[in-house]
């Protein structure tokens, strides 16, 4: 039985680190595809070194492009490499143009495929995440989801109930199995930063960071957020954030801090000793619930509502004033919510399931 895992960015090689090193637990016989699409060294190769993963067998070197080109060269890429390998079954991870690719190329070729973070929905069909992440789930026979609520989702959508499992979310395990390495990070030294003596900002999002009016609200909002509470405001700069900052010639304002993108454990040191979380990233509002630091998602939906429940994130737009109110209401927060998103165990839990439905090992 050979399995066949799909990745391209640095949120699915965190997600599916767990997956793999439970692979190399069970000695099974499998492989990793890597379409590159994160391509500089800080969102990619640093995670296989860091996380001390296996490279990958194939790497297809697709980088940037638009959402058709990306799209498109891995399919062709995909699709030469399961040819070629004949595997049992492809694993995917989340909403990426990867993930829909290997959905895809591995169901035109009757492959099993299991989709590993299935039915998370902001219902915001602008996102182009959103679209990805629908096709990816009707494309698989094994449906990993994370949370109850994602089940009922995929169910509603008229998904067989035998192909979902609730399996929580391998980002528990990822963090819970480098929080300790993380400590050891120099960043707040390098950076001379304080434990909850500054907030950390993410932003990346096309809708975000393509329209200077919404990037202007944004960071008039984050000015507001310094003028009145006087910390530092540090942001790991997304490639795509730099590139519409310099193209729209914005002012960046007092306060915040641009650091270029680091690697997995010094980002999770980051989040970890930080006073509050700005972002607009899903899997970011997923490891600050877990490591207990209040959220602030510079969005108008997400596809992560268990935070909304537990209280550990608010939605607070692109309105600068609503970014202020947000920020009080959550600076002073309880960190004690209880972390919805599963024990730890995720990947033992879907090797487990795999193993009872299709035999990994003959």
């Amino acid at each position: 039985m050979k399995i066949c895992i799909i990745l391209g960015t640095r949120p699915e090689i965190i997600k599916m680190s767990p997956i793999i090193r439970e692979f190399q637990r069970r000695h099974l016989d499998f492989f990793i595809l890597h379409t590159n699409q994160h391509y500089s060294r800080n969102l990619d190769k640093i995670f296989f070194e860091e996380l001390n993963l296996p490279l990958p067998k194939y790497n297809l070197n697709v980088g940037s492009g638009t959402h058709g080109e990306e799209t498109g060269k891995m399919l062709i890429g995909i699709e030469r490499v399961l040819i070629e390998e004949n595997p049992d079954i492809v694993l995917t991870q989340g909403d990426t143009n990867t993930g829909l690719a290997g959905a895809l190329a591995s169901a035109k070729l009757h492959i099993k495929t299991g989709h590993i973070e299935a039915g998370l929905r902001s219902y915001f069909r602008e996102m182009p995440e959103e679209i990805n992440r629908i096709l990816i789930d009707h494309c698989s026979d094994f449906l990993f989801a994370p949370t109850k609520k994602a089940k009922e989702i995929l169910i509603n959508e008229g998904i067989p109930k035998d192909k979902i499992f609730i399996t929580g979310n391998t980002v528990v395990d990822s963090v819970y199995q480098n929080i300790k390495l993380a400590k050891k990070s120099a960043v707040l030294k390098e950076n001379n930063l304080e434990k909850e003596k500054y907030f950390l900002l993410t932003i990346h999002r096309p809708e975000n960071v393509d329209k200077k009016e919404t990037l202007e609200m944004i960071f008039d909002g984050l000015k507001l957020v310094h003028d009145k509470f006087n910390l530092p405001i540090i942001c790991s700069i997304h490639p795509r954030t730099r590139k519409r900052i310099e193209e729209f010639n914005l002012k960046i304002p007092k306060g915040i801090r641009l650091i270029e993108p680091v690697g997995y454990l010094d980002f999770l040191n980051l989040e970890s000793n930080a006073k509050l979380i700005l972002t607009d990233s899903g899997g970011i509002q997923e490891e600050s619930c877990i490591l207990k630091v209040p959220c602030v998602t510079l969005r108008d939906n997400t596809e992560r509502p268990e935070t909304l429940k537990v209280k550990s994130n608010v939605l607070a737009g692109t309105n600068p004033q609503r970014i202020l109110d947000c920020v009080n209401k959550m600076i002073n927060k309880k960190r004690n919510w209880k972390n919805p998103f599963g024990n730890g165990e995720s990947g033992k839990i879907i090797l487990d399931i795999l193993d009872g439905v299709i035999k990994l090992k003959n």
